[in-house]
């Protein structure tokens, strides 16, 4: 397994056609496609403003992991980031109508966006009370790691274990990368995916990440930069006196193959995903985002007008004024934040972008607004196009176009 960081670049469209074939949804709003499309359409919303307060954070809704991991030592042996993501995964397998093919699963590629995974918080609080009462004798931190935590969870649990788990649960066993490098790397796990397909390296692969937002660990780790949204939750877009984000639990994942690929298998798909571009503003200037993003939109390709963007956007501050500034000059797209519904999970948020974008074309329908600012305005007829944004909470743009299959 590789794993590396995102990286910069972004491919010319591409000439072959790539489908998105499955989609797989665990969230804060449900497990499935219809329940996270049903929650969206009434305009739900999961948020706990209370156990970790004055935090804000959109818990997973729990599931039958049995029903996509029935191993229960699996189960046992998994932290719950990667519970989350592998049974997303399985959930894309099944939509795909891959599960269990073990032809197709033997050569399926996987590229996986994940973070640092978790810490066993009861080992670091006891380490660090015995220190503070200066009962560590010499040796005691290396003893103490050595005996009280499992192989898999040294210091804290390796970003690529989530594709291994997928494999070992799935029996997904073609080539397998994982990407570092929070919102940036997802997206960059989206331009390899559809490269390598247009290349002739891959005929079919499974992308996504997966985020447990219910982490004390992660929520101090954000607190040091003031980024976590505290006290009361409020709509992505109306978060100017009260910046930050609300982390969220999620699992997403999709299927993209070639199109040659799908028809030889009798696949249907959702949509075409036409294109993936990255870059890595970096910054410094009052408008860099803004103009970074300008660039990219001008690299997807011919877009008609009268679309739909759906965007990852934060909450955190510069980055989602500047992203609003530039959504401002794009007034006939329909914009959707994730952020709002979903909370922000980071190496998942464009993966769940591009699912639920290939998800309303597929119905024929984008999700009604859930933002009170005005920014949001419904969109009566059938998308064609989507875009799909994300701009990093502190570093990384991307975006992806999604297409109606003519």
């Amino acid at each position: 397994m590789t794993e590396t960081t995102a990286s910069n670049q972004g491919p010319a469209q591409v000439s072959t056609e790539v489908w998105i074939t499955g989609i797989g949804l665990a969230t804060s709003l449900g497990e499935g496609l219809d329940a996270n499309w049903d929650a969206l359409n009434q305009r739900r919303i999961n948020v706990d403003e209370k156990g970790f307060a004055p935090y804000i954070v959109h818990p997973w809704a729990q599931v039958n992991l049995d029903a996509q991991i029935p191993k229960k030592g699996d189960q046992r042996q998994m932290e719950a980031w990667q519970r989350i993501g592998t049974y997303a995964a399985g959930l894309a397998l099944d939509s795909a109508g891959v599960k269990g093919n073990k032809e197709i699963l033997g050569r399926m590629d996987m590229v996986i966006a994940a973070g640092g995974g978790e810490r066993d918080l009861a080992v670091d609080t006891a380490i660090l009370n015995a220190e503070a009462q200066g009962n560590s004798a010499p040796g005691f931190l290396n003893e103490r790691l050595m005996n009280d935590l499992r192989p898999t969870l040294f210091l804290a649990q390796l970003s690529n274990l989530l594709a291994g788990n997928i494999a070992i649960v799935h029996g997904v066993c073609g080539t397998s990368r994982t990407f570092m490098g929070e919102e940036a790397a997802s997206i960059d796990a989206a331009r390899i995916a559809l490269a390598r397909i247009a290349a002739g390296q891959s005929d079919i692969v499974l992308i996504g990440g997966s985020q447990n937002g219910e982490r004390k660990d992660l929520l101090v780790l954000y607190e040091f930069g003031d980024f976590n949204l505290k006290d009361k939750f409020a709509p992505v877009w109306a978060r100017q006196d009260n910046a930050g984000f609300a982390l969220g639990s999620a699992g997403a994942f999709l299927v993209v193959e070639s199109k040659a690929h799908a028809i030889a298998r009798g696949a249907k798909p959702f949509a075409r995903l036409t294109n993936v571009v990255a870059d890595r503003s970096q910054r410094k200037q009052a408008g860099d985002v803004k103009a970074t993003l300008e660039q990219l939109w001008s690299k997807l390709g011919k877009l008609r007008g009268n679309g739909a963007i759906i965007t990852g956007a934060t909450g955190a501050e510069p980055v989602t004024s500047e992203e609003r500034s530039f959504l401002s000059e794009h007034r006939d797209f329909a914009v959707r934040a994730t952020g709002t519904m979903f909370g922000h999970t980071m190496e998942t948020q464009f993966p769940l972008g591009l699912g639920l974008a290939a998800l309303a074309i597929s119905r024929g329908a984008l999700f009604p607004p859930n933002d009170s600012s005005g920014l949001e305005i419904e969109m009566s007829k059938p998308p064609a196009q989507i875009v799909v944004v994300g701009a990093g909470h502190w570093r990384g743009e991307g975006m992806a176009l999604v297409e109606a299959i003519k």
